[in-house]
């Protein structure tokens, strides 16, 4: 059983179609995200796709909320990774986190064609990852 730090995480009963509702609220970020060609645009969507929909995922998993607090996109990147068994949300979303960071508190970087390509690309099979899990926990 994953275990949920209160500092940073709340139960709340959600509806399944307040759970919808956070999946697609990630799902139309990611679709700006695929639309539009600038680098920074796509990677600052990518990111935001990627937050909302482990939002979703753990009000859809466990009735959890996180709490907005400092530190709060770590632990939920990190709940994320847990709950999909999936090392590689908490090493690329971390990775994503600290450029959005750096680019929020330290002036700026640069984010290249690729590199943005890369992010959505790694995204948008988080999404399905997530899709798949709740439609599985829907199921049961």
């Amino acid at each position: 059983m994953i275990r949920f730090d209160p500092r940073y995480f709340v139960t709340f009963n959600f509806s399944d179609n307040q759970v919808i509702l956070y999946l697609n609220n990630a799902l139309r970020d990611l679709t700006i995200a695929k639309e539009n060609k600038r680098p920074e645009v796509k990677f600052s969507y990518s990111y935001n796709a990627l937050i909302k929909a482990g939002i979703a995922l753990l009000a859809g998993a466990g009735n959890v909320k996180v709490r907005s607090i400092p530190g709060h996109h770590v632990k939920l990147i990190e709940k994320m990774s847990e709950v999909l068994k999936d090392k590689s949300i908490e090493e690329t979303g971390n990775a994503m986190r600290a450029k959005r960071n750096r680019d929020f508190y330290d002036g700026g970087v640069f984010i290249s064609e690729k590199e943005s390509l890369d992010y959505y690309m790694f995204t948008e099979e988080i999404l399905l990852k997530i899709k798949r899990f709740l439609r599985q926990k829907e199921a049961r």
